[in-house]
Formats: structure tokens, sequence, C-alpha cells
């Protein structure tokens, strides 16, 4: 069964319709765009899915991990003519999505980490353990099978951003405390999925990093203040009331983050001029990195967003942790980070903003 609507967000006056269809298998799938979509529906698998694995918790560490034994047999690195990120094509291979074409697409995932429906968790003498429920979604940029935040265009990227906002709003309904999309991009990550495609996380539980700049915010720490601060000499430019900066205290060569101006808890209270330069920035940065590094850049990305109850003072990020510190070479999380957490970084902040200013302007 499908159905279209319009979605409630309006970018830069354009509406974005979502199509929803629930797969053979019983997961949903969502097809996002400027037109309604209207294909025809291709031949889909109905193979049973897993239903998500177990949170165990660290008493030393205390935070909370996944356990999803069946992710061992996820997809990886398929031939181009067995792409699942594909449309299908009449008489082609089943994809995950099974229309010829579309703009867009979000759908749950095969191996999802974390389900709603989640009801197994091992019963360990002394450690605390439950089922790991939650959501996890694959988020596909667009059906061909090469490109990039980039690359897909500006009048894309505003579909993605509606996209996100609508999941945003339908995993919070569904009882996810915390909801994080983000990206991985490159081999040096671990990406498996070369089609241009992102996820999003929905977690029962706000993770302990997020918990943690949350309670700073709350506490009082004034990011608008600091990017006001780090701009112009940290800052690599503003669009929208947006600013693309490398934080005066990054972990990583290069890393770059994306804010509003004004505090803002999460992209749904952006303003329409906001989400326009989020858009612009989202694929501008991407570009950048790929100019800089002469390659195409590892990164890992993620929006830093309000949890779903709400902090005071939390003000909305999007930020970049680039896997390179200059072309060719991988910046390893090696012994020290991964047992302390002491971050090693060998390019100072101030000479990446350098570096990234220095890389001449790309088109919308």
């Amino acid at each position: 069964m499908s159905e279209n609507e319009t979605l409630a967000w309006r970018i830069a006056g354009r509406e974005v319709y979502r199509r929803s269809h629930k797969k053979a298998d019983g997961r949903m799938l969502h097809l996002y765009g400027e037109q309604p979509h209207t294909s025809p529906l291709q031949s889909e698998s109905a193979d049973p899915i897993a239903q998500g694995g177990e949170l165990r918790h660290h008493p030393l560490r205390q935070e909370w991990n996944v356990y999803a034994a069946h992710r061992q047999n996820r997809t990886f690195k398929p031939a181009a003519s067995d792409d699942p990120l594909a449309p299908t094509r009449p008489c082609g291979p089943e994809t995950e999505i099974p229309f010829e074409d579309f703009e867009l697409a979000i759908f749950e995932n095969k191996f999802a980490a974390f389900h709603p429906s989640a009801s197994n968790a091992a019963a360990l003498e002394g450690i605390a353990t439950e089922p790991a429920k939650g959501a996890c979604d694959v988020v596909v940029y667009a059906p061909e099978a090469e490109g990039n935040l980039h690359s897909i265009g500006q009048d894309r990227r505003r579909v993605l951003i509606a996209a996100l906002l609508d999941r945003y709003e339908a995993l919070f309904a569904q009882g996810c405390e915390y909801v994080m999309p983000f990206e991985n991009r490159g081999d040096e990550v671990g990406v498996t999925l070369h089609h241009p495609h992102g996820q999003i996380y929905g977690f029962n539980r706000v993770p302990e990093v997020q918990k943690r700049a949350a309670d700073a915010l709350a506490g009082g720490y004034d990011l608008a203040a600091e990017i006001r601060t780090a701009m112009p000499d940290y800052g690599i430019g503003e669009r929208g009331g947006i600013a693309a900066f490398v934080p005066r205290f990054a972990r990583f060569p290069y890393e770059v983050w994306l804010a509003p101006m004004e505090r803002r808890a999460g992209p749904w209270d952006c303003t329409d001029e906001e989400l326009e330069g989020l858009a612009y920035w989202l694929g501008e940065i991407t570009r950048r990195y790929d100019a800089l590094f002469e390659q195409p850049a590892a990164t890992m990305m993620a929006f830093h967003a309000a949890p779903k109850t709400g902090s005071d003072n939390y003000h909305f990020t999007v930020q970049f942790y680039p896997l390179l510190r200059a072309k060719g070479r991988v910046k390893y999380l090696a012994s020290v980070e991964q047992h302390s957490g002491v971050f090693t970084v060998d390019v100072m902040p101030e000479t990446a903003a350098e570096h990234l200013r220095a890389v001449k302007n790309g088109q919308v």
C-alpha cells in the first residue's frame, strides 16, 4: 500500500512530497521528492528480517553499547550489478527500492542494530542488559550509484533536509529519545556500500556523548558566543545565518562544524533561510574536503540536535570529522585515543581553517 502526501516543510517556497510503501518483508520505505512519486511497484523480496540486537552496560565507562551479531552478514562491497540501493528495474535484480526511479529514499535498515520490536537480551549476572529498542534508517540520496552531498545539487539537498525533518518527527513520535542522522563516507571509515547514502539512528536513550553536550549547554555554555569569537579567524564562511567553522577545540585535523549563528534546538527550529544555508554547506564542505585532499575524502558527519524532551540552551550543530590529515595520509585513532579519549591533533585548528578557506568557492 502506498500513498502521497505533502510534507509540512517548505524550503525556499518548494513543497516536498512523501510516498510511503510497506515492503513485502514488513519494513517501511519512504520516497521523497519535489514531484509526487507515481512509478509502479516492481518485484520485491519477503525474506525474514532480524529484529535488532541487545544493549549491555559498561560498568567502568558508564555507557551502553549495542550488540547485533546479525550485522556480520550485512552486504559487503557488492558488484555494481548487485547494488542494493539502486532502483529496481523491470526484469532486473531485486533491490531495497522496488521502483524504477526515485529522487530520494529512506527505508528501515535490513540489518538494524536497533529495532522498535527488539525483545531479547541475555541475562548476565552483574551486567545490566536490555533489548536494543530504537530505529535504524538508510537514507539514499539519489538513484545514481556515484555521487556525494555536493554532486547531488542544492535542490536534492533541500529534499534531503525536508526528509530528515519528517523522520525526526516520526521517530520522536515512535518513542525514540534521541535521533541522529549521519553519514559515513570512504573506505577508511569502513564503508561497505559506495552508493551515496547516509543513515539515521533513533536511540531509546540519549547517548553519553550527546548527554554530556546537552548538560554543558544547559549549564550555561554559550555556543553562539563561541561562534562569534571564532569567526572570522576560524571561520570558513556564513550563508543564510549558518556558520561553517573549524572549532578552536577540534579533535580531528580539518574538523568542521555547521551551526546557526543564533541558537536553535534542531533543524526543526531553523528558518527557511537557515535551512537553505544548511543545505548549501552540506555540499560545500564535502566539495572542499575533496578538493583539499585531492581525492574523495573519508569523513564521518552527523547532526547533533536536542533530544526529544528538549534541553535548555541547546544549540544544534552538524559536525564533520575527516579521517585524513593530508593527501593520502589517514588520521588513525590508535591506542592513546581509543584507551584514554585524549586525541592527538596533527593540524592546528587555525591552520585547518586557513587551508579550507583557501579552497576556491564552488557553485551551488
